[in-house]
Formats: C-alpha cells, sequence, structure tokens
C-alpha cells in the first residue's frame, strides 16, 4: 500500500477534532488490552526476555457457577418477631451469617434477603470455592450469640481431681521419653524413632525434621541446640513448654541480616484496620506527636501501657519481642531496623494507626538445622482452658428485648440505646454496679463489636453506647446487637453444589459459542455494509475491549448468565450500527453529499438507538434492583455492555468514518452502497 494512498485515504486537513478523538479512542483500546491480557503480555515479556515494563495482573472475579462452590436457600421465620422489627432483625442476621461464612476463607460470598409475594423470607447464600460444604451448613445454622462480658481478673486454680489428674498424664510422657532416650543412646536411629515416636504430627513423618528454626521461632529449642556440636543428638531429656524434647543438630549458620528487639506506642483512629478507637485521624496524630516529645527509654513502657490502643497494650506495654527482616509491615519494619540501640523513632503512619518505636536491643542471628522427637505434657491451660481477658456474665442475648438509633440531646451525636427485660435489668445493673471505671465488652458469635466503659451504677434496664458513631456506624452496630436479641430461626430448604469442572466446561462452551456468533456478525457486516461494516467490526473489537476491562476493574462477578448478557450486549452494539448504516443509505440514495448524510445517518439513528437502548437499561435497573443473584448478573453485564456499546457506536464508528477522504469516499462509492440501486 502506497504512501500516496493512505494520505488521500486517511486525510488530516481539517480534522484536528477528530484525529484528537482518534488518539483517545486508540489510547483507551491499548489501555483496555493491558487490562484484558495483562497475563499474556507479561508471559510473553518473561519468556522472550524483552526489557519491557511490566503490567499490573487484574483477574476476572469469577461466580458460583465459574468458580464451583454451592448456594444454600434458607427459610426465615419471623412470624414471632413484630412487623416493625423484622427488617432489622432479617439484616443483623445477614451479617452474623457473611462473618460466618468469612470464617471458611470464601471469597466474596454473597449473602442476600429475598422476600416472597406470600410473606415468606428466604436468605440465600452463595459460597464459591468453599470445601467444607457440611461444616459450612452446620457454622450458618447456629443462632447467634450474644453475650456482655467483664474483665477477668479471677485467680485460676485446679481441683484435686484434676491436679491428679495433670501429674499423670505428665508422669507417664515422662516414662514415655525416658524410654525414648534409652534407644538413642542404644545407638538408635533418630529418623526412626522419631517417625515412630513422636506426638508432633506435623514433623514425624518426615523424621522429625523441623528445617532451619532461629530463636524467634523456637526460643527454648534454639536455647538447647546452641550448647550442642554439629551432628550431636540429646544426652538427657530436655523440658520445654510443649513437653520433653530429643533433639539432633544437624547443622547451622549465621544469618546475613540482624533481628531487633522493639517496644512500639500505637494511636489507632476511626477507620484504621482493626482500631475501635473513637479519635480521628488528627486527633490520633496529634496525641502520637504529643507521646514522642514524652517518650524517653526509662519511660517508654509506662506510656505505652497507659496509652497505646494496641490490645494487651496495658499489660505487656507495646513489646514487640525479637524479630527480624519480613516480619512486619513494611514501613514498620523499615524504619525500626534502621534505629540506633536505644533510639526512639519519629511519629510514623501504618494502616493501623500511628506509632512511635523504641529500639531496646539487636542480635546477630544464628540458624540451625534441626530434627526433633516430642513427648507432649499437658499444662492448666489444657484442662481449664486459655486464659481469656473477660469472662462472661449472666447476661446474654436474651436479655435484650431490642436495640435502636438515638441521638444525644445535648450535641445530637448518634448513639446505640439498648432495653433488657426483667432479668436483664437486674444483671445489668449487677454487673455496673461492680464494673464502674471499667469497660463491659459486648461479643456477638465471639466477636467483641463494642467495649464501652461504665461511668455508674446503671439501673431501669436501660443503657447507652455512646462514642463517636457516624448514623451508619450506630445503625450497623443496632442491627448487630439486634441479630443476636432477636434471633430469625432459618431452615435450610435447598442446597445445590456445582463442581469446578463444570464451571470451566460450561466457560469453554460459552467462549466458542461467543466466538463463533462474533465471526458470523463480523462476516455479515462486512458482506452487507462493506467498508462502514468493517469500521464496525473495529468498533467492537475496542467494544469488547472497554467491558471486558470495566468487569475487571469494577469487579463485577462473572457467572454464566453475566457472560450470557455479554453477548447479548454484543448483539446491541451491532443493532445500533446497522441502524446508522441504513439511515447512512437512505441519505446518499437521496442525493445529499457525503459529509451530510454521514451526519444526517447519525442524528436520524440516534433516537431510534436512544429509545431503543434505555428501555433496556431501565429493565436492567429494575432487575438489578429486585432480583436474585443469577438474574442480577445478567442484568449487570447487559447494563454495562449497553452504555459502552452506545459510546462505540456514536462516537467511535462515526470518528472512524469521518475520518476517511470524502473525495475518495465518492469516487468509490461502491464501497458504501451499491451504484445501480442508487440510480433506481
Amino acid at each position: 500500500m502506497s504512501k500516496d494512498f493512505l494520505i488521500k485515504f486517511f486525510q488530516p486537513k481539517g480534522k484536528g477534532k477528530l484525529w484528537w478523538m482518534f488518539a483517545f479512542i486508540a489510547a483507551l483500546a491499548i489501555v483496555s488490552f493491558f487490562v484484558d491480557f495483562g497475563f499474556y503480555y507479561n508471559k510473553a515479556v518473561t519468556s522472550l526476555s524483552l526489557n519491557l515494563p511490566k503490567v499490573k495482573e487484574v483477574p476476572f472475579r469469577q461466580g458460583l457457577d465459574l468458580q464451583g462452590g454451592t448456594q444454600l436457600i434458607y427459610k426465615a421465620d419471623v412470624e414471632r418477631i413484630l412487623p416493625k422489627d423484622r427488617t432489622s432483625a432479617l439484616n443483623g442476621a445477614r451479617d452474623v451469617i457473611e462473618r460466618r461464612v468469612n470464617y471458611f476463607g470464601v471469597s466474596e460470598p454473597l449473602v442476600q434477603i429475598n422476600s416472597g409475594s406470600n410473606g415468606e423470607y428466604r436468605i440465600l447464600v452463595e459460597l464459591a470455592g468453599i470445601k467444607d460444604v457440611n461444616e459450612a451448613i452446620k457454622k450458618i445454622g447456629e443462632t447467634p450469640l450474644l453475650e456482655f462480658k467483664e474483665q477477668n481478673e479471677d485467680a485460676r486454680a485446679l481441683t484435686a481431681d484434676q491436679q491428679k489428674e495433670l501429674d499423670q498424664f505428665n508422669n507417664e510422657a515422662k516414662k514415655k521419653a525416658e524410654d525414648v532416650l534409652g534407644k538413642l543412646l542404644s545407638n538408635g536411629d533418630f529418623s526412626a524413632l522419631a517417625k515412630a515416636f513422636s506426638e508432633d504430627e506435623v514433623t514425624k513423618g518426615n523424621g522429625g525434621d523441623l528445617g532451619w528454626i532461629s530463636a524467634s521461632d523456637h526460643q527454648s529449642i534454639a536455647d538447647i541446640v546452641a550448647k550442642m556440636k554439629k551432628g550431636q543428638t540429646s544426652r538427657d531429656l530436655q523440658k520445654t513448654e510443649n513437653g520433653y524434647e530429643l533433639l539432633k543438630l544437624e547443622d547451622q549458620r549465621v544469618k546475613a541480616d540482624k533481628e531487633i528487639k522493639a517496644s512500639h506506642i500505637l494511636i489507632c483512629y476511626q477507620g484504621a484496620q482493626g482500631c475501635s478507637s473513637n479519635l480521628t485521624k488528627e486527633e490520633a496524630k496529634a496525641k502520637i506527636d504529643d507521646l514522642k516529645k514524652q517518650a524517653t527509654p526509662a519511660n517508654f513502657t509506662d506510656l505505652a501501657k497507659k496509652n497505646s490502643t494496641e490490645p494487651g497494650a496495658e499489660t505487656s506495654g507495646g513489646d514487640l519481642g525479637w524479630f527480624g527482616k519480613g516480619q512486619m509491615v513494611e514501613v514498620f519494619e523499615k524504619t525500626a531496623l534502621a534505629l540506633a540501640k536505644g533510639a526512639i523513632s519519629d511519629p510514623i503512619e501504618t494502616e493501623f494507626g500511628y506509632h512511635i518505636i523504641y529500639k531496646q536491643d539487636e542480635r546477630t542471628v544464628t540458624e540451625y538445622k534441626v530434627s526433633h522427637i516430642l513427648i507432649k505434657t499437658k499444662s492448666i491451660d489444657d484442662i481449664l482452658g486459655p486464659d481469656s481477658e473477660w469472662k462472661n456474665t449472666e447476661l446474654s442475648g436474651k436479655n435484650l428485648k431490642r436495640s435502636s438509633v438515638q441521638f444525644n440531646p445535648n450535641d445530637g451525636s448518634p448513639e446505640v440505646g439498648l432495653e433488657f427485660d426483667a432479668d436483664g435489668a437486674r444483671f445489668f445493673e449487677q454487673i455496673t454496679s461492680r464494673n464502674i471505671d471499667k469497660p463491659i465488652a459486648i461479643f456477638l458469635d465471639n466477636y467483641m463489636i463494642s467495649a464501652p466503659k461504665v461511668n455508674e451504677k446503671i439501673t431501669g434496664g436501660q443503657a447507652v453506647i455512646s462514642g463517636k458513631f457516624t448514623v451508619q456506624e450506630a445503625k450497623d452496630l443496632s442491627q448487630r446487637l439486634n441479630a443476636g436479641a432477636l434471633p430469625v430461626p432459618i431452615e435450610l430448604i435447598n442446597q445445590q453444589t456445582i463442581g469446578a469442572s463444570l464451571g470451566h466446561e460450561s466457560v469453554a462452551k460459552s467462549l466458542k459459542a461467543g466466538i463463533f456468533g462474533l465471526i458470523l456478525v463480523v462476516l455479515f457486516l462486512i458482506i452487507m455494509y462493506r467498508l462502514p461494516g468493517i469500521l464496525a467490526s473495529l468498533s467492537l473489537l475496542i467494544y469488547g475491549l472497554i467491558v471486558l476491562a470495566i468487569f475487571k476493574l469494577w469487579p463485577v462477578t462473572l457467572t454464566l448468565s453475566g457472560i450470557a448478557g455479554f453477548i447479548m450486549s454484543i448483539g446491541v452494539a451491532v443493532d445500533a450500527n446497522v441502524l446508522i448504516f441504513e439511515r447512512l443509505r437512505e441519505e446518499l440514495r437521496a442525493g445529499r453529499a457525503l459529509s451530510n448524510a454521514i451526519e444526517e445517518g447519525f442524528n436520524r439513528a440516534w433516537t431510534s438507538i436512544r429509545d431503543g437502548n434505555f428501555t433496556t437499561i431501565i429493565t436492567c435497573l429494575v432487575l438489578i434492583v429486585f432480583s436474585s443473584s443469577v438474574i442480577k448478573g445478567f442484568a449487570i453485564t447487559l447494563f454495562l455492555g449497553v452504555l459502552v456499546s452506545m459510546f462505540t457506536a456514536i462516537v467511535v464508528t462515526r470518528n472512524l468514518l469521518k475520518l476517511i477522504d470524502e473525495r475518495w469516499l465518492e469516487k468509490n462509492s461502491w464501497i458504501i452502497y451499491s451504484s445501480k440501486k442508487n440510480k433506481n
């Protein structure tokens, strides 16, 4: 193709705005291409060893029917709940179920409330990629548990029978460990003995191999093997926190990176990860700056105990122990490692809030390659359970009549009001009387949602949880409380499990159908409309790149029905081009000049395209708001496709067509329409 032909075909003179628009369209298409096919681009750059930057890969979010998983439908029994409380109770139950399914690590679980025409309420739960379906069903079906707890200050002690049980178990463990030690001292094979006798289920299968460890990984074991020589095995019993250890030092080495011992003070703020403080970000920054001015190595621990918002800081003093590279968030680790021994850092910010760090010490790190045989012993915690910061009270969710959002009469700030029944009022009065100036923690499903401080004994069965809540935060807390106070009995009425292989097979068939359909559509456009058909096909390609990029960046959860909506939206995009080109032909046959015919063709077609697409958009919006997940997936992809199709049909195709030189088109009018038909 000659240069002169290209100049004649695409005339730049007088078309500056069109070329700027073309540049924008091309840039949009290129960006969309890298979003859609970033994985293949990066793979090509790596395999060909090209000196090109890589792009961030954005995966598609797959729905239940593509990824595999389970759909559960529950019937909610709301007959015993007052009509005015049903919405709050159901929303609270939904929040509880979402937290429970998140326990299983499910990616993007869907929990949705649907109301039937006969007054029934159903809760739809979609768990994509879940492995243990039965455990999920069991966990979801439990009644929401609301608990009120106070600080645990009780001294723990074993009964005589419990002490006897503990001593007997540990004596038998010691005898077993002595027996294994005897076999080892008699030149027994360490690996074989570990496989036969070790009670560490993780390592016994590979001969007790712990791999490379350091003092920060296993302090007690590292202390023991530090006194041993390479290749040496235990010559006597060694007691650790887990039991009796028989050890073999395989090798040792010194790491290049040092470990440091540090403590910190954390002041978190609203919106920081895991933060329950009422401080704003500005207030937190001011407080950490003030603490920095006060802090010295001598008073750092006391300041942390009194001020740090880190859980447990009142006892730990912010102590982080020994840690090395790769164990803390990046900005925290970088600051701590760079400090001189004994120095206190300036305030830094992480996703958890503001910190100041005190570097207490540093050391070189020796790593040991160790194998072990563990004979477990028991401790008090194994019999009484782990020591907890909180203990249960007599008050629970069954005593809470309702919670509601209210507003402080003095400053208008949102609060959460609590109303207890008669027993709950009595229990609450007793609890508050013995916890003045102390917190009472509120747990929902073993998750602490609030820990307000008691200012005085509260009587009358009503209380207020106050703090710097937003209205939405107060509503959310009220819903969670009502979920425990107004448990909604649910009954599993339908379960459907879809295998991942079935999903992949369905995707493959859908893509195959879509590709064949697209090829047929492109052939139809080119045969029927010639050059405009070629430009429309190019526009259709750009349309596909943009829509798929939106699906990834939004992100839209793709389901089979969603893929169907996308394929259907391609038909909508083609339909818009057909309307435009038919109008264009009519204007040309009427004798209009090409530039006028193009303008009139697009302008006259626009009203039909607008009306048809707006009708589809309204239908999609109705389906998105009122339908369940399967239909909603179809509606979302069709909705986005229709919006983009209007852009590509009216802007992209029009821009490409107007860039072509009119004089060249008039000389070669056959490339747009039949000359014979024009004469007729």
